[in-house]
């Protein structure tokens, strides 16, 4: 796996909230689910999204947004719109009033909105749980990725749509994937726009992107810095120094991010042993794994393993 791949393998939902909607001007909703990542589809019409971050997008038809949270953002027909409901973790929707609006304004089994037919049509896709999503993924997204038309096969949202106006046996599994999907191919999209993180680019050095490679490949093996100068063929601060310019950090740090990166997909997704994961990434027993683990991610192993199931 390269490290794109592995970032973009990031997206895994289980049963997450898509939800169509639809709107007449003038409409507003402000969102603050405090989602770590949502993806927003236009379908029909337009719309504008307002981050908390600062951003102002005006979206057509076709256009996809991605949201990197926690922080809320504004969906409305117009910047100055006054939200017409409130969206809250757990995809509560309270009007301005507190009054809960779920059902009031739910028009099918996955659709919702005050005008089935309105103007402007919207597709939501939520990962809800952080660990549905991994950090290195969020951290390599700004607050706001906007990819216009074109820019990611329409299929894709005509096909996450569909299945979201059907309720069939399977059908939070089928829209899993969906969205998985689609996420990735508006990951790779923004990718190619030369908008990546710094290691992005630092992955094309000769000498960089070698020793990514090697430790990418080989994270059980005991590199050094010295290690690694060897078989690239530089001196040791020549590798540190330019290794740090392009990556924004030191190798042995890359190496032990990458390394707990992996810890924790083995955690999540398989039943190995702690010591059989420790060994796997480069650790030489679960005791040593445990500390590093959680230094890095706050949590130990079990509890994190737990929190995951």
């Amino acid at each position: 796996m390269d490290l794109l791949a592995g970032l973009l393998d990031g997206p895994r939902a289980r049963s997450a909230f898509v939800m169509r909607s639809a709107f007449n001007p003038p409409w507003s909703l402000r969102i603050e689910d405090r989602a770590p990542l949502t993806v927003v589809a236009v379908t029909r019409g337009t719309a504008w999204m307002m981050s908390d971050a600062g951003s102002a997008d005006r979206l057509a038809a076709g256009d996809l947004v991605i949201c990197r949270g926690p922080d809320g953002y504004t969906m409305a027909d117009d910047p100055s719109t006054p939200p017409l409901a409130v969206i809250h973790p757990g995809q509560l929707v309270l009007g301005p009033d507190g009054a809960p609006l779920c059902e009031a304004l739910g028009f099918d089994v996955r659709g919702w909105g005050p005008a089935p037919d309105g103007a402007t049509g919207l597709v939501t896709g939520t990962y809800e749980n952080t660990g549905e999503v991994c950090a290195r993924l969020l951290r390599a997204l700004p607050a706001v990725v906007v990819l216009r038309r074109g820019e990611v096969d329409d299929r894709l949202v005509e096909l996450l749509v569909a299945e979201s106006a059907r309720d069939e046996p399977g059908q939070g599994a089928v829209l899993d994937r969906l969205l998985d999907l689609l996420v990735v191919a508006a990951l790779r999209a923004w990718f190619a726009r030369d908008e990546a993180p710094s290691w992005y680019h630092a992955y094309g050095d000769p000498m960089v992107g070698t020793a990514m490679r090697m430790m990418q490949h080989e994270p059980d093996r005991p590199w050094t810095v010295a290690d690694l100068a060897t078989a690239v063929g530089a001196s040791r601060a020549a590798l540190a120094r330019r290794f740090t310019d392009l990556v924004g950090a030191p190798p042995m740090a890359f190496l032990t991010e990458w390394r707990l990166a992996l810890a924790a997909d083995l955690l999540r997704g398989t039943d190995a042993t702690l010591e059989s994961v420790a060994r796997k990434v480069g650790y030489s027993s679960a005791f040593a794994l445990s500390t590093a683990f959680k230094r890095h991610h706050g949590v130990s192993p079990r509890e994190y393993r737990r929190a995951a199931s």
